[in-house]
């Protein structure tokens, strides 16, 4: 995933952007792992983690990003996707010899707080999102970012069902991304998921932007 919305309040509300591969395979939400039982989630078919996961009767939700810094060791590196899973089951901040991961950014939201956990490969870092919209890229909390910079107002401004009807593009500032690289391969959204979470329902929606879209 490379770009996750969160609006605090009553109820909370996630929306997660993936970007991937175009022919990395996937599937959509379910509950797809026996040891992560009640929890929802779309399917990375590669590596068998998520990007984003929900956990109705816990009324919780996680969501995962690539981050910045230094790389696993090959010999080492394990898959990053079964963090969410395991955060959103336990509600519990990841923990353990992080040093098999590549960098991340992990997002736990609950009905009490939002926090983002931070591992650049030698540190980890938590940080409390502050109340009302924030938005989390690859580099983290950065409003510097020119996506967050051009989509952080209009996310507070207008209805979030339409800003991801946006035309895909290579522009930095896109939300909705796809990029045709040199060696043929396309890299684009492929799909978007939103979350609320309240003390009465978790409700979750999902749009596979792939169903009407090349790649």
């Amino acid at each position: 995933m490379c770009t996750l919305i969160v609006r605090t309040g009553r109820p909370l509300a996630l929306m997660g952007v993936r970007d991937e591969y175009a022919d990395r395979p996937w599937e959509g939400p379910g509950e797809h792992w026996p040891d992560y039982p009640g929890v929802v989630g779309g399917r990375d078919l590669k590596a068998g983690g998520t990007w984003l996961a929900v956990n109705p009767s816990g009324r919780r939700a996680a969501a995962l990003l690539n981050g910045r810094g230094r790389a696993a060791e090959e010999t080492t590196r394990i898959s990053r996707g079964e963090l969410a899973l395991r955060a959103a089951y336990t509600g519990a901040a990841p923990g353990g010899d992080l040093t098999c991961y590549d960098p991340f950014h992990l997002v736990l939201a609950d009905l009490t707080r939002v926090r983002l956990f931070s591992w650049d490969g030698d540190r980890l870092t938590t940080t409390d999102l502050p109340e009302g919209i924030s938005m989390v890229v690859n580099t983290g909390l950065d409003p510097a970012d020119e996506r967050v910079a051009a989509y952080l107002p209009r996310f507070e401004s207008e209805p979030w069902d339409q800003l991801i009807k946006a035309e895909p593009s290579a522009d930095p500032a896109a939300l909705i991304v796809r990029h045709e690289l040199p060696d043929g391969r396309i890299f684009a959204s492929l799909s978007v998921m939103e979350v609320t979470l309240a003390p009465d329902a978790v409700t979750y929606d999902f749009a596979d932007l792939t169903a009407d879209r090349d790649g």
